[in-house]
């Protein structure tokens, strides 16, 4: 084959080598716009798992690679003027240059033609060529002929950063976090040979503005991050190379190959430098682009098609970590409130890479540290056996949970005219059997035109109180936890069909009207809601406040309101569903009006002693609705009100919405709203280990966790989740004790 590879970096110089290594009768000319020597950045990590990979693919190269090696097993964090350490981490470090020299050195010897110092600007000269790789990097010019096809998107993100090197030498992989008069500035910190350690320095925009970085040159903004940091280089200067002051972007892009062109590393795909990914995920795209043209020779087009459905899928999870990872940095800030210890916690599990588990695995101490803390916050003794976070008690006004499990609201549509019956007296006692600290019930709505559909539970006659106090007596006598009521008003999404019957399609026959913040159906073929009028409003208040009341007859421990998913008070709050022209539609606190109207007048009835909860949606999934920084604003103002912590979803509030799911896809904007809003919060979505809510309670990103599929699989998920960790706080029914998982015994 003729081959030419456009880019001599890392990802272009590799894939040249294994292709004339695996068959020396390929033509391949690697062309490169700058000097062999010239390159962005210092050194570039490798983990363990990657160093794997590099000896299976090409042991020649990984034998140099190696013998230049820094090596380290440890991370610093330094905050507040403490070092935290944390070991158990295998990583490398090799200068940029030095790996580039190995890589060229290595494929010039298998007969590769690499040529510097040139510029291709037009793809037509190499028509004559088998395959064509664009590994030309974040600017790829391949990339922008094909733009058309492989459709790229560059989301370039808010903190400004700076690539430096040092001669200071750091024995640890280092974070560094220093506050002044200017603002928060952070640096990533690690050794690649024996004179000089990478030295990333990045920042909020705000900060690199009050500090006068934008105005200085790169030369002068080094001597003044010498200040901000002289107590780490013990005198050593900020070099500096060909890098200067920019934003990140996370390339993107729909396609990566079009006939006889494919696009790799920086091209095809980037993620941020705090997962140290790039060089990374440049060579394995190499190695996996190569085997897929030896398993079709002769087919190119095949062999790519190949490659990216084989690569693609493993590429989304490293940019999906490195997202996730990027995303704390912005928001630093967020967490600085934290105790040091919670404060590396947070920063060391940001991309839910490592939980609390492997943590505890990696490095026992620092996570018997941090587990000892938060036991002490919780109020439980520390000189005896600590609780895995999860076991902790949470206090709410006079409600105390056992633990920090929540059964999530699920809806059953199983109800007969509002009534529940024996199914739920069921489904929730044998919940709270199963160990979860606290049932929050599935939607119940305040009327029976505010029903989702006709099979919805209720809270608005003297047969519904009765019905419910049955279940939440059981739930009392038979177990510690303790039972919250949601309430809700279906809006324009009501009326509907049974989940299995067609979720969100009207009914057939026997439709009730509707209402809504606007006239606006939430699906084409939906029923059109009445937009409110003040009659309506104060119809629905008063609806809610009598449900309120009941809930309280009924014995409730606490009662929620739905503010989320598209329901009624959820559209007046998006501007996406909200339209209105009067005092209730337009800016954000008109829209927020009537919501907190409806849960000042809950508020007011219900018991001082008791809590009440508020779930959201915090963010629409589409550009230009309600978001996650009105989310913050609305919790701000609801804490104000007397709501004591907010149950955090999102979406769901118009079918143009595009979540990103994943494992623990909404606790981030949790994390946002307890941390900027200083109000307790439920996070939901995926969660689906203890290992998961260790380390969403642990980090701080909330102070519940709320399970719903787990749930509906295993009851006695607290129950299982207790004995898998060893935890005998956890209380058991009596009559199931004999079923309770016990240690394996020790050998004799």
């Amino acid at each position: 084959m003729k081959i030419v590879c456009i880019g001599g970096g890392p990802a272009g110089l590799y894939l040249s080598i294994l292709l004339k290594k695996a068959n020396p009768a390929h033509e391949i000319t690697v062309i490169e716009r700058n000097a062999p020597d010239q390159t962005f950045g210092w050194g570039v990590v490798f983990s363990d798992e990657t160093l794997g990979n590099l000896l299976e693919a090409d042991p020649a190269t990984h034998a140099e690679i190696v013998e230049s090696f820094a090596h380290w097993d440890a991370i610093d964090i330094h905050f507040r003027g403490e070092v935290i350490r944390s070991g158990g981490h295998g990583f490398s470090g090799i200068a940029r240059k030095h790996l580039l020299r190995i890589l060229q050195q290595r494929a010039a010897s298998l007969g590769v033609e690499l040529r510097y110092r040139t510029e291709v600007d037009d793809l037509a000269a190499f028509a004559g060529y088998d395959l064509v790789v664009g590994a030309d990097g974040i600017r790829s010019k391949v990339r922008a002929a094909h733009a058309d096809v492989f459709r790229p998107s560059l989301d370039v993100r808010k903190c400004k950063y700076i690539w430096c090197g040092t001669n200071k030498i750091f024995d640890a992989f280092t974070f560094l976090f220093e506050e002044n008069e200017h603002g928060l500035f952070q640096v990533h910190a690690y050794r690649f040979d024996a004179e000089t350690s990478t030295f990333i320095v990045e920042c909020d925009e705000q900060s690199w503005r009050n500090a006068g970085l934008d105005r200085m040159t790169p030369e002068d903004g080094a001597k003044y991050l010498e200040g901000v940091f002289a107590r780490y280089l013990d005198g050593n200067p900020l070099l500096l190379n060909a890098s200067t002051w920019i934003n990140f972007a996370t390339v993107r892009n729909e396609r990566w190959r079009h006939g006889n062109i494919v696009l790799i590393g920086d091209a095809a795909h980037t993620a941020h430098f705090s997962i140290g990914s790039g060089t990374k995920l440049a060579i394995e795209d190499a190695i996996l682009l190569a085997e897929a043209i030896e398993r079709h020779p002769g087919n190119v087009e095949q062999a790519l098609e190949t490659y990216e459905e084989e690569r693609r899928p493993m590429v989304a999870r490293i940019q999906k970590a490195a997202q996730d990872s990027l995303d704390w940095f912005e928001n630093t800030r967020r967490h600085v409130q934290h105790d040091p210890d919670r404060f590396a916690f947070s920063l060391m599990t940001r991309s839910k890479r490592i939980g609390w588990e492997n943590m505890g695995l990696r490095d026992p101490e620092f996570v018997a540290r941090v587990g000892a803390a938060f036991a002490r916050e919780a109020g439980v003794p520390t000189d005896g056996p600590l609780p895995p976070p999860m076991f902790t008690p949470f206090r709410l006004r006079s409600m105390e949970l056992a633990n920090r499990v929540v059964v999530s609201p699920m809806c059953m549509y199983s109800a007969t005219d509002g009534t529940v019956d024996d199914f739920h007296l069921v489904h929730y006692g044998a919940r709270a059997m199963g160990g979860a600290g606290l049932l929050i019930t599935e939607m119940t709505d305040v009327s029976a035109d505010g029903r989702i559909t006709p099979g919805c539970a209720g809270m608005y006659a003297p047969e519904h109180v009765a019905a419910w106090k049955r279940i939440v007596d059981f739930v009392h006598a038979r177990s510690p936890a303790k039972i919250c009521l949601q309430l809700a008003h279906a809006g324009r999404k009501g009326s509907t069909r049974r989940m299995w019957e067609g979720i969100d399609q009207p009914l057939d026959e026997g439709n009730w009207p509707i209402l809504a913040a606007s006239a606006l159906p939430y699906l084409p073929v939906s029923q059109v809601p009445k937009a409110m009028d003040r009659a309506d409003m104060d119809r629905v208040r008063d609806d809610f406040v009598r449900a309120t009341e009941l809930a309280e007859a009924a014995g409730f421990d606490m009662v929620e309101l739905h503010f989320a998913h598209g329901y009624l008070l959820s559209g007046f709050l998006s501007p996406l569903t909200n339209v209105r022209t009067d005092e209730y539609g337009g800016s954000l606190e008109n829209r927020m009006r009537y919501p907190l109207e409806v849960f000042r007048a809950m508020r007011a009835v219900w018991p001082e002693a008791k809590p009440m909860s508020v779930r959201i949606s915090a963010t629409d999934w589409v550009e230009g609705g309600f978001e996650a920084e009105d989310a913050v604003e609305l919790a701000k103002v609801l804490k104000a009100a007397g709501c004591d912590i907010v149950h955090v979803s999102t979406g769901q509030t118009t079918a143009a919405a595009k979540p990103i799911f994943g494992r623990m896809w909404q606790t981030r904007f949790s994390d946002q709203v307890k941390n900027e809003a200083h109000i307790p919060t439920i996070a939901v979505g995926n969660i689906s280990s203890a290992d998961q809510v260790n380390t969403i309670l642990a980090a701080g990103r909330a102070d519940l966790c709320a399970l719903a599929r787990p749930h509906l699989s295993d009851p006695n998920w607290t129950l299982r989740a207790a004995a898998e960790q060893g935890w005998d706080g956890q209380s058991w029914p009596d009559p199931y004790k004999a079923g309770k998982p016990r240690p394996a015994p020790k050998p004799a």
